[in-house]
């Protein structure tokens, strides 16, 4: 009897105590919920329903008839969408690109970047997705060799990956960077190293050409998030100048191209200028939005996105008189660059337009909204 008694009793400490120690768990898990935010489905519902509205209100804008004049921004607009820091938002994305994840952390945030974007990884040189430490080696990731041939048919071939946002002959120094939108051909390349007659009353784009029996000629491409990030040399070429204008960076996407005027003369952009057999040639990059990193394969010198810049300004360097110093295959007209040879990358996507001098008849092979590849023809005569 005496035994069962001290059970009993031991049982009932026992049970005591854990009735205690369920009752602090409790009051501590309540605790823990209270200061957990409750979920509010409002807010929730407003950012998540405003970003699908969003979204529908750009693809039927993407989708919009071409054909159509643009509604273009108003002086006011512009200049408060180029008081936006976008700039300092650049550099602050670059240094983020260069921070190195851990191993556990690569696959998730690229394999989402991939589905966002339809990144095609089976193009990859590398496909395992450990291998790239941080965003930027990702963004800036080689292909393949045998995924993008150079067309031998072609004298001139797509610098680039991307869509063809417009193309054709330059008509009265005008450039449309899309249907209906224009930029100064002089504002977008700069004036022109060499001495001109200044009473002679042919137009800045007469300058640029050799020969009467020529025409100039022009193409744009974008480059998405998700597309290649290098470019390359579309022709047989000589570059004989670099330009570099600092500037904005803002968006260069399709729908903003359309709305802004005169958006590549605004941005951040270098140009490389030369001769090709026809004559004039450049190519231009054309920084945007988290793409401050431009960046040249033969010159290391090259410096954007940089803290501070003067407006209206530019920085040449001219490849003839140091040709001998520069990395790269040199002659004495410049830095001879190969159709198909990697000429430089961007730190995310952006815009390439090509600027040439060719026979009058000179045809392109492409058609507006097109996608197109590294080394696919533009164009023949």
């Amino acid at each position: 009897m005496a035994a069962a008694a001290v059970l009993r009793v031991g049982a009932a400490r026992i049970s005591g105590r854990v009735l205690l120690l369920s009752c602090s768990q409790r009051r501590s898990l309540s605790t823990a919920r209270r200061s957990l935010p409750t979920p509010r489905p409002l807010p929730l519902l407003v950012v998540t329903g405003s970003g699908y509205l969003g979204y529908q209100y750009y693809k039927r804008r993407d989708q919009h008839d071409k054909t159509a004049l643009p509604h273009l921004a108003t002086p006011t607009q512009v200049a408060l969408y180029h008081s936006f820091p976008t700039r300092l938002l650049s550099r602050t994305w670059g240094r983020l690109n260069g921070l190195n994840l851990p191993k556990w952390l690569r696959k998730p945030i690229y394999s989402l970047y991939i589905w966002t974007f339809g990144v095609n990884m089976q193009e990859a040189a590398v496909e395992d997705l450990h291998h790239y430490k941080n965003l930027g080696e990702f963004f800036r990731r080689r292909l393949k060799p045998a995924v993008r041939p150079v067309c031998p048919s072609s004298c001139m071939t797509s610098p680039a990956d991307g869509k063809i946002l417009h193309f054709g002959r330059v008509k009265n120094s005008e450039v449309e960077q899309v249907k209906g939108v224009t930029y100064s051909l002089e504002n977008f390349l700069g004036p022109q190293m060499r001495q001109i007659d200044v009473s002679s009353s042919s137009s800045f784009r007469d300058l640029l050409l050799s020969s009467p029996d020529n025409d100039l000629f022009h193409v744009v491409v974008y480059l998405a998030p998700g597309d290649y990030h290098c470019f390359h040399s579309p022709t047989d070429w000589n570059v004989e100048l670099r330009r570099h204008f600092p500037g904005s960076l803002m968006s260069v996407n399709p729908g903003v191209a359309r709305w802004i005027k005169e958006l590549f003369c605004l941005n951040e952009r270098v140009v490389l200028s030369g001769q090709w057999q026809y004559g004039f040639f450049s190519l231009t990059a054309v920084g945007a939005t988290n793409v401050g990193s431009i960046r040249l394969y033969f010159d290391q010198e090259l410096q954007t996105n940089c803290p501070f810049y003067s407006k209206g300004s530019f920085q040449d360097r001219s490849y003839v008189a140091t040709s001998n110093q520069v990395k790269g295959a040199a002659v004495e007209g410049g830095v001879a660059l190969q159709k198909g040879e990697p000429v430089g990358e961007f730190n995310l996507g952006s815009t390439i337009v090509l600027l040439f001098e060719a026979p009058k008849d000179f045809s392109f092979n492409l058609h507006p909204g097109q996608r197109i590849k590294v080394g696919e023809g533009l164009g023949s005569l």
